[in-house]
């Protein structure tokens, strides 16, 4: 009585093992299996915030790209591969429903780069945005509202923003990227304060992000930046105005067209460093982290002016004399932009 039935539980066993090892093969067949992507190398398939993994596969499935999503869904959860991320994804024809479940658990969504180059001002940040499909809804947004949706509390936003290079998936948002780009120049920013040098003529951090934007507006060759960081350092020492045609333009707007005039140079304005004394109140560009060393480590010497030679370098000089020598030397070249950046004889005697 007992060998049958030791010899119908075999049976039994052996039937379950053939059993298991068909399901099991079955199982990883339809894991396994190359997606179905029609004539397509590859397409491009997107997951929706909030979307969950059940429905994700449904979907797959629908779309004909994978056979059992059941299969799918049982497996993610066995082996507690349930959390996906959303985004756009690369379906590729090596892909299989394992696969595609790997790359959604680690979230590798296809990434675009968008490109801020130093010296841009917040309009034109925005401006770049707005050409994005993505992002085009902020063409006709306020500014202050576009900072507030971030949770930046920016009443000037001119300045802190780092000029970079940042990448975005399809469902980052504007707000991503200033939130990124705004920690980024704080970062810097501080790191670089700490180590300033002493003796400065800045009070805080902002003061030297000011003048780290009018060097940045006034570089054309980068290797000047210590040296133009410099000749304004030692105008501030002096009490001298800075005199620098960057930041009028920044204070005309819209209402700049390309030139600036005397009549341009006389208008009272917060940003006509002509009229002013020291540092305008904001920034007037976002500067490079090489623009802010500059700022807080210039270079030594005793120029106080320069003029633009018409190949992006400049001329240096001791005093106003010299200036004005080289001012008739380059002028000829440079005659449309009448761009001197010198204090007047008047306060060259201060």
């Amino acid at each position: 009585m007992i060998k049958p039935l030791l010899r119908i539980t075999a049976l039994c066993l052996l039937l379950l093992a053939i059993a298991g090892a068909w399901l099991l093969g079955f199982v990883h067949q339809h894991l396994d299996r190359p997606v179905n992507l029609a004539k397509e190398s590859s397409i491009v398939w997107s997951i929706d915030s909030g979307s969950s993994l059940s429905l994700v596969t449904r979907q797959l499935y629908k779309d004909n790209i994978i056979s059992h999503p059941r299969i799918l869904s049982a497996y993610a959860k066995l082996s507690n591969r349930t959390s996906i991320q959303a985004g756009s994804y690369s379906i590729e024809t090596t892909d299989s429903a394992r696969t595609l479940l790997a790359k959604f658990n680690r979230g590798e969504v296809i990434l675009h780069k968008v490109t801020f180059p130093e010296g841009w001002s917040f309009k034109q940040w925005l401006s770049h945005l707005a050409k994005i499909k993505q992002f085009s809804d902020i063409a006709n947004s306020d500014p202050d509202q576009i900072l507030a949706a971030a949770g930046l509390d920016l009443a000037h936003p001119e300045g802190w923003f780092f000029p970079d290079t940042y990448s975005y998936s399809a469902t980052d948002s504007v707000s991503d990227i200033l939130v990124q780009a705004h920690g980024q120049m704080q970062r810097i920013l501080d790191r670089a304060w700490q180590a300033r040098e002493d003796d400065l003529p800045y009070k805080t951090a902002y003061e030297a992000l000011i003048m780290a934007s009018i060097i940045e507006k006034e570089t054309g060759v980068t290797y000047e930046r210590p040296e133009i960081a410099g000749v304004f350092v030692r105008r501030l020492q002096r009490g001298m105005r800075l005199q620098t045609d960057p930041t009028v333009i920044y204070g005309m707007g819209d209402a700049y067209k390309g030139n600036i005039r005397r009549k341009h140079l006389k208008q009272l304005t917060a940003y006509n460093t002509y009229r002013i004394n020291g540092l305008p109140p904001t920034p007037i560009a976002m500067p490079s982290a090489a623009a802010i060393e500059a700022a807080l480590h210039p270079l030594p010497g005793s120029s106080l002016y320069f003029v633009a030679r018409g190949d992006g370098s400049h001329y240096f000089s001791d005093s106003f004399a010299e200036h004005q020598s080289a001012v008739r030397r380059y002028q000829i070249k440079q005659r449309a932009q009448n761009y001197q950046s010198a204090p007047s004889k008047k306060q060259n005697s201060q």
